[in-house]
């Protein structure tokens, strides 16, 4: 009976949301993707009590626990999990990119993560970032602000979140797309190693004309 209106309405107030210790930002981290029943008649703030009440059992103690061992709450894990997916497919390289951005927080490093870009420019269709849209202005935008940005940039899967939980200890630095345009990626502890693949892949995308 509500229609999508009603529940962007309830989604973008702060009133609404602060009873769950969240805000229009990190809101999004709650609704966990799973299969919910919901009543034709349900209110925006009972669809979203369910979605909160599977938030709190995945986050349970053991989780919660992990979170903290790196240093992190759970909305931040959610919300570096969110970059991963929109990072890359690959189940296997997911906790490797964790690594590196985890990396990268703990040195003082900013993520510079190309779809938080994406995100700040509104504009997930983007197959390259260009050094123009690197200087777009929102705290979205992690080349030019440090740390994780204020919330999800999507709603995260589940196993990336515990792929970011259990991420290995890595000195990874870096990670590059494989110029064989499998999926894959390729990481690395220093930026000169990074910057050979690097060129690599835009030389790939330039010839497959990739703009």
């Amino acid at each position: 009976e509500c229609d999508s209106l009603e529940m962007i309405r309830f989604l973008n107030s702060p009133d609404s949301l602060q009873q769950y210790g969240l805000d229009t930002n990190t809101a999004m981290a709650a609704a966990m993707p799973y299969t919910y029943t919901i009543r034709w008649n349900t209110t925006p703030g009972r669809i979203f009590e369910q979605f909160h009440t599977a938030y709190k059992i995945f986050w349970n103690d053991e989780r919660k626990q992990k979170a903290a061992n790196l240093g992190l709450t759970p909305l931040q894990v959610s919300t570096l999990a969110s970059i991963i997916d929109e990072e890359t497919n690959s189940k296997t390289d997911k906790p490797n990119v964790a690594s590196v951005y985890l990396n990268r927080i703990a040195k003082g490093m900013p993520l510079q993560a190309d779809p938080t870009v994406k995100f700040a420019m509104r504009n997930f269709g983007l197959k390259r970032i260009l050094k123009a849209h690197l200087a777009t202005e929102s705290p979205y935008n992690t080349y030019i602000n440090k740390g994780l940005p204020p919330g999800p940039i999507c709603t995260p899967d589940l196993q990336t979140i515990d792929a970011v939980l259990d991420s290995p200890k890595t000195d990874y630095l870096y990670f590059v797309a494989s110029s064989a345009f499998d999926g894959s990626h390729i990481f690395t502890t220093n930026y000169a190693d990074h910057m050979k693949y690097a060129r690599i892949y835009q030389k790939e995308l330039n010839k497959r004309n990739i703009r």
